[in-house]
C-alpha cells in the first residue's frame, strides 16, 4: 500500500514528536516514543490509532515512568507487515521484537481496546512480565461474539480488495465523518484530536492495516489460555462505551476471576482521551499497588 502516513508530511506536527524516535525490530520500521524516567510503562493502542492517542497521557504519566509508546504494525508510521502478521498472535510476536530491541522491558505495561489484548497474549506468551496489566476498554471477547465467524469472514473479504481502504480514505478524508466516527465510540474529543485521526484517515495504507487486523483476529485462544495469565488485570470501563460493550469486562472477570473492574461514569471508548488526568491517575495507582513479579 502505496498510501502509507508520511513523518515529514503528516508528522510535522506530531504531538510529543520530541520523543519519537524509529527502530528496525522484526523485519519493520518502528515509529516509537520514550519519554520519562522511573518504571518502564508500555503503551499500546488500538485499532485505527496511533501514538497520538497518547498525546495528553504521555506528559502526565513522564515524570512517574518512563513510557515506551510504538505505533503498531501498519499503524501510524510504523511500517506495514506481510497480511498474516496482523494476527493477535503475530502482532504480539513482533511488538516482542521491538520491547527487546529497546532494551527495555516493562515493568507495567496498558493497553487500548485491541492493544489491550495484544498485551495480554504477550504475557501469556512470555514475551513480557510486567507487575500490572491495564486494560482500557479492553477487547477482550471475539466482536459480535455469536456472529465473529461472519464478521471475521467479511473483514477478510474487505481487506483483500485492494480498492476498499481507498474508498474507506476518500469517505474519512471529510473531517465530519471522522467526527462522527469517533462520536460513535461513544466520546467526545478535542477538535486537536479529531484532526490527527483525520489525517490518518485520509491515508488508505493506515487503514489497510486496521482492515487486516480485523481479518486475520481470533481471541478465542485468548479467552481459552486467560486464566493462566499472571499479572494483575485491571479493567478499566469506560460506562458509556459504544464500542466495546462495558457488560464484557463481566465476561472477562467470570474468565480470570482475579480481574479487576474499574468504572468510568460518562466516559466512551476513548476516556483516555477524554479524561487524561483520571486515566493516568489509575495507570499510577495501579502501579504502586502491584507486587513485584517473581523470577522467572
Amino acid at each position: 500500500m502505496s498510501d502509507r502516513p508520511n513523518w515529514s508530511r503528516d508528522g510535522r506536527d506530531w504531538p510529543n514528536r520530541q520523543a519519537s524516535r524509529f527502530v528496525e525490530a522484526a523485519g519493520l520500521r518502528w515509529h516509537v516514543q520514550v519519554a520519562g524516567q522511573g518504571p518502564v510503562l508500555l503503551l499500546a493502542h488500538g485499532t485505527a490509532a496511533s501514538t497520538h492517542s497518547w498525546r495528553a497521557l504521555m506528559p502526565l504519566l513522564a515524570p512517574h515512568f518512563t513510557v515506551v509508546a510504538p505505533d503498531l504494525p501498519g499503524h501510524g508510521f510504523t511500517s506495514m507487515p506481510a497480511a498474516g502478521r496482523l494476527s493477535l498472535p503475530g502482532m504480539a510476536e513482533a511488538l516482542g521484537a521491538l520491547v527487546r530491541a529497546l532494551g527495555m522491558p516493562p515493568d507495567h505495561a496498558a493497553g487500548h481496546s485491541a492493544g489491550a489484548a495484544v498485551l495480554v497474549r504477550m504475557a501469556l506468551d512470555g514475551r513480557i512480565a510486567p507487575e500490572s496489566l491495564v486494560g482500557l476498554n479492553a477487547a477482550l471477547m471475539p466482536i459480535g461474539r455469536e456472529h465473529s465467524e461472519f464478521f471475521s469472514r467479511s473483514a477478510k473479504l474487505l481487506a483483500g480488495l485492494p480498492f476498499v481502504p481507498q474508498v474507506f480514505a476518500w469517505g474519512a478524508s471529510n473531517r465530519s465523518v471522522a467526527e462522527r466516527l469517533l462520536r460513535d465510540t461513544g466520546s467526545t474529543i478535542e477538535p486537536r484530536g479529531v484532526e490527527l485521526y483525520t489525517r490518518l484517515f485520509r491515508r488508505s495504507g493506515h487503514l489497510a492495516a486496521a482492515l487486516g487486523m480485523m481479518a486475520n483476529w481470533d481471541l478465542k485462544p485468548l479467552l481459552r489460555d486467560l486464566p493462566r495469565l499472571r499479572p494483575p488485570l485491571t479493567l478499566v470501563v469506560g460506562a458509556r462505551d459504544r464500542t466495546i460493550p462495558p457488560a464484557d469486562a463481566q465476561r472477562v472477570k467470570e474468565v480470570l476471576r482475579s480481574a479487576r473492574i474499574v468504572s468510568l461514569p460518562g466516559l466512551g471508548h476513548l476516556a483516555h482521551e477524554e479524561r487524561p488526568e483520571q486515566v493516568a491517575e489509575i495507570l499510577r495507582r495501579v502501579a504502586a499497588e502491584a507486587v513485584p513479579a517473581p523470577a522467572a
